[in-house]
């Protein structure tokens, strides 16, 4: 947790620099400091909008919607869904129904960082309680709560993450009932739609489509 602190705020520089770059219509030079921090992970909500402000721009619309998309994950606003409809030409996009409870995990996983630090200083200050009474608290029942702590943080820092899912980027594209050329037909659509991934098959993704279990060749899909 501490180096991923230290590395996002050593990224904050850069990240104004690109700022003050943007804002002076630079965006070639912004764009790229932009993208360097996007691969490391490091991005916000209006970082987001900026790179698919400057992809539109130079006529990329398959990037401009795959920002934007990263974008509606963080901050599910009906005019963003509109403008991912506009860029890919299409009237209806599956795959960004975005439920209560998925909203929270997103929410839990935004702040992860945030969470593991105040459930560390949480323990930290009761083992210091514990160990300032050690003699005195001799009953299990008093070391509960640090055991409860503990098995947090662990779940927090190492299975707390979202959904992964995917951006249907290649025109058009077929998703199948098997992992194999042989499997029938499910769908025939066009970039734009999302899907879950729920596991990885040599060349293909295993996938939810519409509340059942199909199958997408990897080079048809960008990762979110």
């Amino acid at each position: 947790m501490l180096f991923q602190s230290a590395h996002s705020q050593a990224n904050v520089p850069q990240l104004m620099a690109a700022d003050s770059l943007f804002n002076q219509q630079s965006y070639k030079e912004a764009m790229e400091i932009y993208e360097l921090n996007y691969q490391l992970g490091i991005y916000s909500p209006a970082m987001l909008l900026k790179m698919a402000f400057i992809s539109e721009g130079i006529g990329n619309s398959e990037l401009a919607t795959l920002y934007l998309t990263k974008y509606y994950d963080l901050s599910p606003y009906p005019e963003t869904l509109t403008k991912i409809k506009t860029l890919t030409g299409q009237k209806e996009l599956y795959g960004y129904e975005v439920s209560d409870a998925s909203r929270f995990l997103l929410w839990l996983v935004e702040f992860r960082e945030i969470i593991v630090a105040s459930l560390t200083i949480i323990l930290v200050l009761s083992l210091i309680i514990l160990w300032s009474r050690g003699k005195k608290l001799t009953e299990a029942r008093f070391y509960w709560p640090s055991v409860i702590l503990i098995c947090l943080i662990f779940v927090t820092n190492n299975f707390l993450k979202a959904p992964t899912s995917a951006l249907i980027t290649k025109s058009p594209t077929l998703i199948m009932s098997k992992p194999t050329a042989g499997g029938e037909p499910v769908d025939l659509v066009e970039p734009g739609h999302r899907v879950k991934i729920r596991s990885s098959k040599d060349i293909w993704y295993e996938i939810e489509w519409k509340d059942q279990i199909a199958y997408i060749k990897k080079d048809h899909v960008t990762r979110l």
